[in-house]
């Protein structure tokens, strides 16, 4: 299963990817919503998981631009971030989100999360 993790946090890109390649996953990292975007056209993914916070493009902008697109309308995104106020998560609902993790994440239950959004 292919994961695209977006987050400006040179620290958070490590450690997903350790969690997640330790997992079984592949991972595709970008560190912003713009390069996010570039790399989920150029390659299939199963999963993203995003921080709202992010420079040029953010999360919210990210899912909105994904979700324009008929052949993304039912890929699971996921937002891994900081925020904990709900009208952040309406915000992410209102926009497309699928799911809400706040960080910093367990691994297990970020792991559990992703296998609930994609089956």
């Amino acid at each position: 299963m292919r994961v695209l993790t977006i987050d400006n946090s040179y620290d958070v890109l490590a450690g997903l990817q350790e969690t997640l390649g330790n997992a079984g996953f592949e991972v595709l990292q970008a560190k912003d919503g713009k390069e996010g975007l570039e790399i989920l056209t150029t390659n299939d993914v199963d999963v993203v998981l995003t921080e709202i916070s992010l420079p040029q493009l953010d999360g919210f902008a990210f899912t909105r631009e994904v979700r324009q697109q008929e052949k993304y309308y039912e890929l699971p995104i996921v937002f891994l971030t900081t925020h904990t106020g709900q009208n952040k998560r309406d915000e992410g609902r209102t926009c497309g989100g699928t799911g809400w993790i706040v960080k910093p994440f367990n691994p297990q239950k970020l792991i559990q999360v992703i296998h609930r959004v994609t089956h």
